[in-house]
């Protein structure tokens, strides 16, 4: 009997980590339109007109509307079950709305397409994420996580690689999010393959009690918290890719190869990250955080050489925002509190991530040396919120042993 039952969970293990490589190379087809886009949306803006406050407006209320509206995705889904037509929806309108930008005639019609592809995706993270977290309680959520963000971000590696070689041919940003409707189609039919292959992803995850608590842990509150603050920090890359464009600090068809960059250093360190989560717990953060702070006076302050350092630290820790942060929600909330508690954490991200960025877009009108203070200042106010959480999180396991 203990035989079958060890045979049972190895062969369960398998189809867990399929599910999270084939909901990877979805990511990685869709890391690959939008991505490719958004590492060229500052410099399209900059072509059409618009200001340094009117692209960290734009990009602070796509982040905004593209975090916020996970709380209502999150709910629907937990109370409906309808994880993936929830999902699919969301993917549809996220890969329409890039190729589209194509035939944006002024910045505001481009605006609405680029906040439309951040509501896409608001709509679709959710209920995706908990299907994930099911597998990926088989593998360890740290490494399910890292391994999905890593072929996540390796799309938004090629994305904008390929966004370049387009410009370098043809010579204008139009042409490139044209090309981006290839892989946009591809994500569609590989999200279909899924949802065929695996109709049920909770029946992946060991069965648990079926506990509902009135409200969720103090321990996530105070993790939201901190989490809110590195957020409102976080300069968008769109900004920065408008200061190179701006700045003339690099040419403009080097800018996509700097995003493929921060890309791949998120992937790589999502790989690194999630299995020292996963062996470490929450005391991974700290470090990162301060790690990632040095990517604002980098971006902002420096030549090529460390313009070039600051896009890869600055994935570094976007790497940390796809991978490790939603990794620690699974393990501090019950199973079925999952849903809401995904749409509830990255709705206050969400906002202050609008709040930041109107903030940093501001002061770049303003002050390039106070946008870095309140940059690094607002990240590292994070560190003791997460400091409570782990001795929280230790202490608990304490207990429980």
């Amino acid at each position: 009997m203990a035989e079958l039952i060890a045979i049972d969970k190895e062969r369960m293990k398998s189809r867990a980590l399929k599910f999270v490589l084939l909901i990877g190379v979805v990511s990685f087809f869709a890391d690959f339109t939008y991505e490719g886009a958004r590492s060229i949306n500052g410099p399209f803006l900059a072509v059409l007109g618009a200001s340094a406050t009117l692209v960290g407006f734009i990009a602070g209320l796509g982040e905004l509307l593209g975090y916020g509206l996970r709380l209502v995705s999150g709910r629907l889904s937990e109370r409906t079950g309808e994880f993936w037509p929830i999902t699919i929806f969301g993917y549809v309108i996220q890969m329409s709305a890039v190729p589209l930008l194509t035939f944006a005639p002024n910045w505001q019609v481009a605006g609405l397409l680029i906040v439309l592809e951040r509501i896409g995706k608001a709509i679709r993270n959710p209920p995706r994420d908990v299907m994930l977290s099911h597998a990926a309680k088989r593998m360890g959520y740290g490494w399910g996580f890292g391994v999905h963000e890593a072929l996540d971000q390796f799309g938004a590696l090629v994305g904008p690689l390929v966004a370049a070689v387009v410009i370098a041919r043809h010579g204008g940003y139009r042409a490139a999010f044209a090309a981006l409707l290839i892989p946009a189609l591809i994500t569609l039919m590989m999200l279909l393959i899924a949802r065929l292959l695996y109709p049920r992803p909770n029946d992946l995850e060991p069965d648990v009690p079926n506990i509902h608590a009135a409200g969720l842990p103090r321990v996530f509150w105070i993790y939201l918290a901190g989490a809110t603050l590195v957020t409102a920090g976080f300069t968008d890359f769109t900004l920065i890719a408008f200061h190179f464009e701006k700045a003339n600090v690099i040419p403009n068809t080097w800018v996509p190869v700097f995003y493929s960059v921060a890309m791949a250093a998120s992937g790589l360190g999502s790989l690194l990250f999630g299995r020292l989560f996963d062996r470490t717990g929450l005391r991974i953060l700290i470090p990162l955080t301060v790690v990632a702070t040095a990517s604002s006076p980098l971006v902002f302050l420096g030549g090529f050489w460390l313009a070039l350092i600051g896009s890869a630290l600055w994935g570094v820790g976007m790497g940390v925002h796809e991978s490790i942060i939603p990794a620690a929600v699974a393990t501090m909330v019950p199973q079925q509190r999952r849903p809401s508690a995904y749409g509830i954490f990255t709705a206050g991200y969400g906002v202050f991530w609008f709040i930041g960025s109107v903030i940093i877009g501001k002061l770049y009108d303003v002050s390039v040396s106070g946008l870095i203070v309140f940059s690094v200042a607002a990240q590292l106010c994070a560190i003791p919120f997460f400091l409570n959480v782990q001795k929280r999180r230790v202490g608990s396991d304490t207990a429980a042993s």
